[in-house]
């Protein structure tokens, strides 16, 4: 099998993102959406780990149902969170015997409560370092790219540092964090590249489609900015939900547009383990196509 960097040295890649449902009882509706997703053909589908590995068994449960249905390949996220070698090293080879062999390498959410890792890595510029050596080019390692900055950094430019000693330890690409304000975007790509930053770049598009949740992600969540044409959209729909969702669903096709314009590698959708707004929103963009039945 190609690596999904081999992939993109021929075309713009297109993936979906799942987690984790909170229980084991939403496991079935979550095929379900896998099910109708994988019909669109894309080229992986990442699965979340959950903050702490509090979601890691089902994360396994979902890498190999990927694996099994035979549509595409699977790609794990890991964290250093509660992660020692011993188990690291352990983790990697169950992965592997599964038929994972692609990952996005991460610091992770801390648990409540808790203000540091409580594993043998505190950044994930040091476990992809780990990984690398370990494991050799027998994986494919992805990086996370943050446009406006990590919330607990003091500055974009020291997360611009991180990104290129993550290029440097032995990541192979990068999967962005979501972004709506394009300008921001477009100074983030300059500012890497002058730092010397040249992996690929897969964007990850988070779907507009509630304005409750499309506030807290940027908010509360991520830090991230609301420009002024998602503002308005949210202005004139904030007591019309449907009118919303129509509307959020061009603007994301719009942004799929504009960040492919800049000569991004790949798009990734969050799919929010939803399945029939993301296929409007793959419907509508012109730019996938679906298998038949």
């Amino acid at each position: 099998m190609s690596k999904i960097t081999d992939i993109m040295k021929k075309r713009t890649t297109f993936s979906l993102e799942v987690f984790p449902p909170k229980k084991e009882t939403g496991m079935p509706k979550l095929m379900e959406t896998l099910d109708a997703l994988y019909k669109w053909n894309p080229d992986w589908v990442s699965c979340t780990y959950g903050a702490g590995g509090s979601a890691k068994g089902l994360n396994v449960d979902i890498c190999q149902s990927i694996i099994d249905a035979g549509k595409t390949r699977a790609l794990s996220h890991y964290t250093c969170v509660h992660n020692h070698k011993e188990n690291i090293v352990q983790d990697f080879r169950n992965y592997m015997d599964m038929g994972v062999k692609d990952f996005l390498v991460l610091r992770g959410d801390f648990l409540p409560g808790e203000n540091a890792t409580h594993g043998d890595f505190n950044h994930a510029d040091q476990l992809i370092a780990f990984l690398r050596e370990k494991f050799g080019t027998g994986i494919t390692i992805a990086c996370s790219g943050l446009p406006e900055g990590h919330i607990l950094s003091k500055d974009r430019a020291s997360d611009t540092t991180f990104l290129r000693r993550k290029q440097d330890l032995g990541a192979d690409f990068i999967i962005t964090q979501l972004c709506y304000d394009m300008d921001s975007f477009k100074s983030w790509l300059d500012e890497i590249h002058r730092a010397g930053v040249n992996l690929p770049i897969v964007v990850g598009v988070m779907p507009v489609l509630n304005v409750e949740k499309c506030i807290r992600y940027c908010v509360s969540m991520n830090g991230s900015a609301i420009p002024r044409s998602l503002a308005r959209v949210i202005s004139r729909y904030y007591y019309d939900p449907e009118g919303f969702r129509e509307a959020g669903m061009d603007y994301t096709v719009q942004q799929m547009y504009e960040y492919l314009q800049l000569g991004v590698n790949g798009i990734h959708v969050y799919t929010l383990n939803q399945y029939k707004d993301v296929e409007e929103i793959l419907k509508r963009s012109g730019l996938f196509t679906k298998s038949e039945e």
